[in-house]
């Protein structure tokens, strides 16, 4: 069976950026994800459209085809007042927030000082291009429920208990 749009494929993969240093990996084939339905970067679904179990490839992904570019407009400086005053603060912290349309963002701490705290709304990949190393494990169609509900659900997927 060729991956294709509402089936479940499970992946082992190694993931590194172009210094080769590895970013993320799966080697136990937990990897599941539901075809089609954007639970994972474009550039990496279009790759594995039309492959089988027991391929093996690797991909480049650019940013625009993954977590986009680095946008320098999602910096911000938010006064230290801005967060509870017995709420230690430090560089690398992540926090919700809302985004420019009322949408919840995650943003991370870059740096602080008495007055100001820096935050990124980027993801961390953002502007950085993709190396993956494939196998695909498993494809299996999906039941309705997970089509239904655009994710997969199970053993190394979602489960609603």
């Amino acid at each position: 069976m060729q991956v294709a749009d509402n089936l479940v494929i499970s992946l082992n993969y190694t993931l590194t950026n172009d210094s080769g240093e590895i970013i993320d990996q799966c080697s136990d084939g937990s990897f599941c994800y539901l075809h089609g339905n954007s639970n994972i970067i474009k550039g990496l679904e279009n790759a594995l459209t039309g492959k089988t179990v027991g391929d093996e490839f690797s991909v480049q992904i650019d940013p625009a085809d993954a977590y986009g570019e680095h946008d320098s407009e999602r910096i911000q400086k938010v006064p230290r007042d801005a967060f509870p005053a017995d709420t230690e603060i430090a560089p690398n912290m992540q926090f919700h927030a809302e985004g420019p349309d009322g949408q919840q963002i995650v943003v991370m701490v870059t740096e602080v000082n008495d007055s100001e705290v820096t935050v990124d709304g980027n993801h961390p990949l953002a502007g950085v291009r993709l190396n993956f190393q494939i196998k695909v494990m498993d494809v299996r169609a999906a039941s309705e429920e997970e089509i239904a509900h655009g994710h997969v659900h199970g053993p190394h997927g979602h489960s609603h208990d």
